[in-house]
């Protein structure tokens, strides 16, 4: 090929790409207003648990400036947003999520099956998906192959990507086959390191593991305490972790400034984890009375994904997953719907977490109506995607409400949507930083 032939076709790549990248571009982008006005018919403050009527939202650049009653002067020259006919609230949260690499499928060794690349493109469709489906921050809770949330989170921090905010996991920490290791190839097939980064079976182990997943970009921790559901030969009831071995995890994440996410089905592996000093408990599947009071007493938040199951049985069966996968299931569904009641009733910390990924990301909001039939107000659950996720994941100056001085991260669904949280799965408008990426 010749230099003009291949400059042609760079040229015309470049051109290819930058369409694109115009096409994919968020609704007003481009010279907006210095003031932003969002006229809200009804607004959550989720803060205090109230819904305001006929209320104004100021923003200008990625911040809110100011709430203020309809009635008030708007400032001069402001480009006015009406969403009066909309109930108009933070954008949500999800606080288990796994944005890289597909949905989960029958083949279970399908993530050694695609390139990095694949699993960062899959990313950036996910990302996006999630953003459009209201939920504009994520804490995406690891990943098989080790920091390509990382590059993702960064990828959308600086514009490449739309998407919603991300705090990352990096890698699972885990035990040799463990419940965070892909497991199933034959006995020498050797998976490659960037499956493998968090294995650690010693407590030393731990601490050098947490360290070097710190030190490749991660903002926290995740570690397995107990056996999964969706990974072969391990036991969702069964502890993989010493108490010891947690406590290690979480002491060595403290002097980065950061804290530990255990997932953790089992009684034992719960009550282990929560007394070791985890943030939180993810999945909880098994709990006990024992484990509620520990983590009422230690104000441990639990992020229970209580919808998935009826997706993995529905699904799963459709699909032929496993017999093994399918039984562990059925084990766990109504015993960890039966859990988070119990938690919510004893006053447990709740955090919104769906465990997306398992299923298509964008359905993150099917949630939201089984929090309310296991035990939380409309009100509340909506809390729990918002201001109760912003405070686990400690970003609670910045995201979870509308307030002076928060990012732009504003959504709205048409009507009275307290009145059936179905609704959220149509949300109408999203703005994430000032930046309108759905309109009504």
């Amino acid at each position: 090929m010749s230099k003009g032939a291949a400059w042609a076709i760079a040229r015309v790549s470049r051109g290819a790409l930058l369409a694109a990248s115009v096409m994919a571009a968020p609704l007003g982008a481009q010279s907006q207003p210095a003031v932003v006005a969002i006229r809200a018919g009804r607004l959550l403050d989720v803060e205090r648990g109230q819904v305001l009527r006929d209320q104004v939202i100021l923003v200008r650049g990625d911040r809110i400036s100011a709430v203020q009653p309809a009635s008030s002067a708007l400032p001069p020259g402001a480009r006015v947003i009406d969403l009066r006919r909309y109930t108009v609230l933070p954008g949500l949260i999800d606080c288990h999520s796994h944005l890289v690499g597909e949905a989960e499928a029958a083949d279970v060794l399908e993530p050694l099956e695609r390139t990095e690349t694949q699993d960062a493109m899959s990313g950036v469709r996910n990302a996006r998906a999630t953003l459009l489906a209201g939920f504009t921050s994520v804490r995406d809770v690891g990943t098989y192959r080790a920091f390509v949330d990382v590059g993702l989170r960064d990828a959308i921090n600086d514009g490449t990507v739309i998407g919603p905010r991300m705090e990352v996991a990096g890698a699972y920490v885990t035990v040799t086959g463990g419940g965070g290791e892909v497991v199933g190839a034959a006995p020498d097939v050797v998976v490659p390191p960037a499956f493998r980064f968090g294995v650690a079976n010693t407590a030393d182990q731990v601490r050098e593991r947490v360290r070097a997943i710190l030190n490749g970009g991660a903002d926290f921790i995740k570690i397995i305490a107990t056996g999964a559901v969706l990974t072969h030969g391990t036991e969702p009831g069964a502890s993989e972790y010493t108490e010891e071995q947690l406590h290690a995890a979480v002491e060595q994440a403290a002097e980065y400034g950061t804290f530990v996410a255990a997932h953790a089905h089992g009684a034992e592996g719960i009550k282990r984890a929560v007394r070791a000093g985890v943030r939180s408990i993810e999945h909880g599947s098994l709990i006990d009375d024992e484990g509620i009071a520990l983590m009422k007493q230690h104000g441990t938040w639990l992020v229970a994904d209580i919808w998935n199951g009826d997706y993995i049985d529905s699904v799963g069966r459709a699909q032929h997953w496993s017999d093994e996968i399918l039984r562990k299931n059925t084990e766990t569904t109504d015993a960890q719907r039966a859990g988070f009641r119990k938690a919510v009733a004893a006053g447990v910390h709740i955090a919104y977490g769906t465990d997306s990924g398992v299923y298509p990301h964008g359905l993150n909001a099917m949630q939201l109506p089984y929090m309310v039939k296991y035990g939380l107000t409309p009100m509340q659950a909506v809390q729990s995607a918002t201001i109760s996720a912003a405070r686990l994941m400690r970003w609670e100056d910045r995201v979870g409400s509308i307030a002076a001085g928060k990012y732009a991260d504003v959504i709205a669904v048409e009507g009275d949507a307290l009145a059936d949280l179905h609704s959220f799965m149509k949300v109408a408008f999203v703005m994430k930083g000032g930046v309108v990426y759905k309109g009504p």
